[in-house]
């Protein structure tokens, strides 16, 4: 069967290329056309359409800012699977684009699965009314989202988590100190500032001051594919050069690309950017500072329109503060200094490990992608019975 799947991001990329793994195992005729990143890419044998790098806009200001090339994406989208005919429409998070594709290709009569849901408990849950009506399979990977869709007498699957594959199946590096020049004597505090161009200019120069207050410390920066190293290192640079003029010391950042889970598997906390990698970092039972700042627009139309307690997906889990988040004005490198310094702190650490394994029994166990590819794989028999 042919697949089109669409995923916006670098965790769309991740869960879209295991997804894609379990399909193959189910459907040996399978083709694949994509948006996505490297993994995916890989997984289709190359039949990749667009990179998530250049669909990188996020908030509300930026996406008005962006909106031409935006409409010229969903356009470019649906042109290209009107011409792929695709058995079965697999549409990955990414709802400001995927759910005007899902509106337009359910008018086509295509099969519509939607694999991990859009976040419409937080921002806009009216919305559901309007899904249920162009998605034809919603899996969703939250175990309160279920009973959420209930509410509105919407049948969805709960599929469970694909991370704990992903992480449960992850393979160690002997090599990973010594490829990186990363020193085996010191413990390693990662920093994950996100994986957008604009999440890096709010959040990683925030991060920066820290390093010289934790000198006993090495700092990993685990860095987003999508962004070139050069623009971490104009940061550091810059922020050399400053501590230079001031006769502070300068920083040391080791830069890892595309190890994001050996950085995590290596260290004793991290300072994490909203998003799914604030879950990662809480399978790897790693203490962590939640930090997150975009643009004073954005952050003020949010807050009038937001309809959850916490960011992180550890907390939102949870229903309650497991892990400190420093959000907007909150998020400075006095309150980033004070936070990191208690989850260093043997007592704090031990209460964040207890939850985190609460935490991962709330996930519902292993498989996520296995049984998302069969209920995708049934879906595509559907149509080619209609």
């Amino acid at each position: 069967m042919k697949y089109y799947i669409i995923a916006g991001e670098a965790s769309g990329d991740l869960h879209g290329s295991n997804l894609m793994k379990s399909i193959k195992k189910l459907d040996h005729s399978t083709q694949f056309r994509v948006w996505g990143g490297d993994l995916m890419e890989k997984e289709s044998d190359g039949n990749l359409v667009k990179h998530y790098r250049n669909l990188d806009f996020v908030g509300f200001t930026e996406v008005v800012a962006n909106l031409r090339t935006i409409l010229g994406n969903i356009k470019n989208c649906k042109k290209d699977i009107k011409a792929y005919q695709p058995d079965v429409l697999v549409l990955i998070d990414y709802p400001g684009f995927n759910l005007r594709i899902a509106k337009w290709a359910k008018k086509q009569g295509l099969r519509v699965v939607y694999y991990i849901s859009p976040q419409v408990w937080a921002w806009n849950s009216a919305r559901v009314h309007k899904m249920k009506k162009i998605i034809d399979k919603m899996l969703v990977i939250l175990p309160f989202e279920q009973e959420f869709y209930a509410k509105y007498d919407y049948e969805v699957d709960f599929v469970g988590h694909p991370l704990l594959d992903a992480i449960d199946t992850y393979p160690d590096s002997t090599s990973f100190f010594q490829e990186n020049q990363i020193e085996v004597e010191r413990q390693i505090i990662a920093l994950l500032p996100g994986s957008r161009g604009q999440e890096i200019r709010n959040i990683f120069s925030t991060m920066l001051p820290i390093i010289p207050l934790f000198p006993n410390y090495q700092f990993v920066l685990a860095a987003a594919p999508s962004i070139p190293k050069e623009v971490y290192q104009k940061y550091i640079a810059d922020f050399n050069k400053t501590q230079s003029q001031k006769n502070q010391p300068l920083i040391d950042l080791k830069i890892v690309y595309n190890q994001t889970y050996q950085v995590l598997k290596n260290a004793h906390a991290a300072v994490v950017a909203s998003g799914t990698a604030t879950l990662e970092t809480g399978l790897f039972q790693v203490p962590q500072v939640v930090c997150y700042k975009g643009s004073w627009v954005s952050y003020q139309i949010a807050i009038r329109i937001v309809n959850i307690t916490y960011i992180s997906l550890v907390n939102l889990i949870m229903k309650k503060e497991v892990v400190k988040e420093l959000i907007q004005n909150d998020f400075t490198t006095n309150n980033l200094s004070r936070e990191l310094k208690a989850i260093l702190e043997t007592s704090k650490r031990q209460e964040i490990a207890s939850e985190y394994k609460k935490l991962r029994q709330q996930l519902g166990g292993g498989g996520a992608s296995d049984r998302a590819a069969k209920a995708i794989f049934e879906q595509g028999l559907l149509r080619q019975k209609e």
